[in-house]
């Protein structure tokens, strides 16, 4: 045990050692009294004279809070969310983008509003309305700009289902008329076979 004790006092005795011969002398220490001097802090701040634009656009936040909705699966809430904003705004842009996205919400299958037929219509007046209003895409939320093109992958797809539907009925009627030929010629056939011995 005296010796593990005598051990363990040689080992801090070496640390305190180096420690000492580690430490920097007296005179290149620094007083205390002297300070360095402290770099000062500049901020990217506009000037008081400053001549910057305010980027003058509408206030999104029924028009967000609506996007917000949907995405939670609160159609109804969303819906209403996007009419407050058409009424508060005012402006063709704001009832572009509302009336956008409440075709959107027509589209969707879980919505209460779902009525494809119903967005395509108001689809194709949205469309001749932001023509002949004027309505650039550079002034709307990117989020209405998404909206209208999955609306409108949709409702090209609901015209390739319809046209495919149409196709498929067509098929069907001539599958039962070829069906309903064969089944004369064998009837025939048969009718030749049994009456020739």
């Amino acid at each position: 045990m005296l010796r593990i004790n005598t051990k363990c006092a040689i080992l801090v005795a070496l640390f305190l050692l180096q420690a000492c011969t580690a430490a920097k002398p007296v005179e290149e220490m620094k007083p205390a009294t002297e300070k360095e001097p402290i770099p000062e802090l500049t901020l990217n701040l506009a000037e008081e004279n400053c001549s910057c634009e305010l980027a003058e656009g509408l206030d999104y936040t029924f028009l967000e809070k609506g996007f917000s909705e949907l995405v939670a699966g609160d159609h109804i809430e969303a819906v209403q969310s996007f009419q407050r904003y058409q009424r508060l705004e005012q402006s063709a842009e704001a009832n572009w983008e509302s009336g956008i996205a409440i075709a959107y919400v027509s589209t969707l299958p879980k919505s209460p509003f779902y009525d494809p037929v119903e967005a395509q219509k108001a689809f194709n007046i949205l469309k001749t309305q932001k023509k002949e209003q004027g309505v650039k895409g550079k002034n709307l939320h990117e989020r209405a700009l998404f909206m209208r093109d999955a609306l409108e992958a949709f409702l090209v797809m609901q015209r390739h289902m319809n046209d495919l539907q149409v196709a498929n009925t067509t098929l069907a009627q001539d599958l039962k008329k070829r069906e309903e030929a064969l089944k004369r010629l064998r009837e025939l056939a048969l009718g030749q076979s049994a009456v020739q011995p």
